[in-house]
């Protein structure tokens, strides 16, 4: 086992003792706790840990178009889920986790200088736009810069904790997917 999966292991099993959940669960045996289920596998959701989750909540509501869509606490340390409210049907959430010292939990890592969290903006202005923004905010990583397709043309922010993020237009993700899988409908 590695340490990346003994680290999640171990964060997991603190989570159902500080929860109080004890016992094996079977898909016999669980009882469902919401009503709504995805009807395939979906991907849903990227968790980053975050020194203080509500400088990263700021952030990511100032510079993405992400809102908040829940925030916690329990015993381990502050949770929060942000995501785009246009996509109930189909979620992708972006889980922000600022653990308690007490948790153990010390050590996690970042996106390292290439890992990024990617998001398409409508138009080349945009890029523009949130790159000033992010100078003037004092997070810019990268100035808009024209890369070769399919890349298109990029700018990058870091997040309170270093992670960064990267903006671009043109990158050929919509083109692609439409091509490939249709329109959705």
């Amino acid at each position: 086992m590695s340490d990346e999966q003994s680290g999640f292991a171990r964060g997991a099993a603190q989570a159902r003792e500080a929860t109080g959940m004890s016992g094996d669960v079977t898909a016999q045996t669980r009882q469902d706790v919401y009503s709504d289920h995805p009807t395939t596998a979906r991907w849903t959701h990227v968790a980053l840990p975050s020194a203080d989750v509500d400088a990263s909540i700021d952030f990511y509501t100032e510079f993405t178009p992400m809102e908040l869509l829940d925030k916690r606490t329990d015993a381990l340390g502050h949770g929060a889920w942000l995501g785009h409210p246009d996509a109930a049907e189909r979620p992708f959430i972006l889980v922000l986790i600022e653990f308690f010292a007490s948790s153990g939990q010390e050590g996690l890592g970042l996106l390292k200088p290439f890992a990024h969290l990617g998001i398409e903006l409508p138009t080349l202005e945009a890029v523009d736009d949130i790159a000033q923004r992010g100078k003037e905010a004092g997070c810019l990583n990268m100035p808009p810069t024209e890369m070769p397709p399919p890349v298109g043309y990029i700018c990058a922010l870091n997040d309170p904790d270093g992670n960064v993020i990267e903006y671009s237009y043109d990158q050929g993700v919509y083109s692609t997917a439409k091509t490939v899988w249709g329109n959705g409908d």
